[in-house]
């Protein structure tokens, strides 16, 4: 959305007597997914991390500022029966402010996608994720197009939706009932909507990728490319160490091996209409939005409320 358009819907709010977060009583969720349904609308979302955590963690999570939550299993123990524990905190703090049974919940599976071989071994990851009620993934060191495509299936049944370039999906029966318990629907609903969007318009599912090394820029275009792809980031952490440069997370100005390589992944989820997750920094936010940025990554209760205002967000938070 253009910067005029959003200045406008910012003035629009400013002006009402209810701001977005004071008027939850009037809104309805229209989705499962709350990231799905403010995408849908060209919204930005803004996420917080959790390093693994159990029941009591989820409860303490349900009310969160954010509207997503990261559970990172890239560098913590893979635990299934504490994100099931964590996901059924959340529904029993729940519902949010918006009127979700949830926030979302986006997992990193302990793997990276450093190939397809690597990718099809541990396809299984991806069913227990999603099988916990989980709303979607986010693979690490995403490299190739085949890695992604991988993954797709793997998030995936048989029956769903045929998708070109998507081979038969993975997911088999019997790992659906604990799913549709956090959910909220029947096992068949769940069945039906446990796909990834916007490849399935019905989809409650997002599939995000970390485009984070040198190895895996070589292939940006064709890896965003991909059908079943939801976002996308640049990983500034990761992409400083492939680059062997300093990291550049905290720095004011990029390197230019950074630079480059940040705006040749941006240029190509804009390209592939997947959405653009970075940093955004409280002084470059409305700048950032106005670019095309559709994530924001964990800028806190604050700057999230600045950023939601100025788009004019309707929906609560």
């Amino acid at each position: 959305m253009r910067k005029a358009a959003f200045l406008g819907l910012a003035l629009v709010v400013a002006v009402a007597t209810l701001t977005a977060g004071q008027s939850g009583d009037t809104y309805k969720p229209t989705r499962i997914n709350k990231v799905v349904e403010l995408f849908a609308e060209d919204q930005p979302v803004y996420y917080t991390q959790v390093e693994g955590g159990g029941y009591e963690e989820g409860k303490q999570f349900a009310q969160t500022w954010a509207d997503y939550i990261t559970y990172n299993l890239e560098q913590n123990p893979f635990d299934m029966t504490s994100l099931r524990a964590f996901m059924q905190g959340l529904v029993d703090g729940g519902p949010t402010k918006s009127g979700h049974r949830t926030p979302t919940v986006v997992v990193v599976p302990p793997f990276g996608g450093i190939d397809e071989h690597i990718m099809r071994a541990n396809y299984w990851v991806i069913e227990q994720i999603l099988a916990s009620g989980a709303h979607g993934v986010l693979l690490a060191h995403a490299r190739s197009a085949e890695v992604v495509q991988t993954l797709v299936q793997a998030a995936r049944y048989p029956h769903a939706p045929d998708a070109e370039g998507i081979g038969e999906g993975l997911r088999g029966h019997g790992g659906q009932a604990y799913a549709a318990s956090i959910w909220g629907v029947s096992e068949e609903e769940y069945r039906r909507l446990a796909d990834p969007w916007p490849l399935n318009p019905d989809g409650e599912i997002i599939i995000g990728l970390k485009i984070e090394d040198r190895h895996a820029l070589e292939n940006a275009e064709a890896i965003a490319a991909v059908p079943g792809v939801t976002f996308a980031e640049w990983g500034t952490a990761d992409m400083s160490m492939s680059f062997n440069v300093p990291d550049a997370r905290s720095a004011t100005e990029l390197p230019k091996v950074l630079q480059d390589a940040r705006e040749r992944i941006f240029a190509a989820t804009q390209a592939a209409g997947v959405r653009f997750l970075d940093g955004m920094p409280r002084d470059r936010m409305t700048q950032l939005i106005d670019e095309g940025v559709r994530i924001g990554a964990n800028p806190g209760a604050d700057n999230a409320d600045y950023a939601r205002r100025y788009t004019g967000r309707r929906m609560p938070w």
